[in-house]
């Protein structure tokens, strides 16, 4: 399904950059928008990477158009990015805030020989919530919840989120996790999560979890100590965006030549 015509929200609209042969893919969260990885974005393209952000079907507009958009929708959006950024770079890896960094595992399953690695802001791939249970009846009922945007410590920040949260996309995005789940042994690429010390959307059991399952030999975790749920414009944004460049520096040496 492509993206669903409609007026986009300030700051919501997808990004591009044309740098140099090592390609970043970053993927921004569930009901969320491009605005809240932006800075991210912004940083790695300052840094000389080739960037893409896209915007995800259904987001960044209404939340009524994310309502008739799901999993396989998002997901296909990510793919097909990927594709283009690869055409043109020689080297790419996958980043993302919440369910972007679940979309980027899923990403590594499917494509394990061609993503170079990942780096997850805040990862889900299951939910504590007592009332995931409703989601398959309920969501016949209510069209939404209340919404899950700007868990963000630091005063004054607006991620570009929804106040409602649609719940049959919502269902669709669990159909997502447990996806996830079962080919997680299929993740191999360098892995480096960062995770909130606080919060309020994802439970820490999230991060442990995919610690526990990835294959990746080359994984590295990161307290977020100042930071809640979106946490990349959070008081430590600027340790992910130097931690997220030292790692492509790494793991791609030949994107600090030159």
């Amino acid at each position: 399904m492509a993206n669903i015509p409609g007026t986009f929200m300030h700051g919501a609209e997808p990004f591009s950059h044309e740098g140099g042969p090592v390609g970043v893919l970053v993927i921004h969260g569930f009901t969320g928008s491009p605005k809240s990885v932006r800075p991210w974005a912004d940083h790695l393209a300052q840094a000389g990477f080739s960037v893409e952000l896209p915007r995800l079907p259904g987001h960044g507009t209404k939340w009524e158009d994310m309502s008739l958009t799901r999993w396989e929708d998002w997901y296909a959006e990510v793919d097909r990015t990927f594709t283009d950024l690869q055409s043109r770079c020689e080297t790419v890896f996958a980043m993302g805030l919440s369910m972007g960094g679940s979309l980027a595992l899923r990403l590594a399953e499917l494509r394990p020989a061609e993503v170079a690695g990942l780096v997850l802001v805040n990862p889900a791939v299951h939910s504590e919530r007592w009332d995931r249970h409703l989601l398959p009846f309920i969501r016949h009922l209510v069209k939404a919840f209340p919404g899950i945007a700007n868990d963000i410590n630091k005063p004054g920040q607006d991620e570009g989120g929804y106040t409602k949260l649609p719940l049959h996309s919502a269902h669709s995005l669990q159909a997502g996790w447990a996806e996830i789940k079962a080919d997680i042994a299929k993740v191999s690429a360098p892995l480096l999560l960062l995770h909130s010390r606080v919060d309020h959307v994802v439970e820490p059991s999230n991060a442990e979890w995919i610690l526990a399952n990835v294959s990746s030999a080359d994984r590295t975790e990161v307290w977020l100590e100042d930071s809640f749920h979106v946490a990349t414009l959070d008081h430590d944004a600027p340790l992910i965006f130097d931690a997220s460049v030292n790692f492509l520096h790494r793991v791609a040496p030949q994107s600090s030549q030159g």
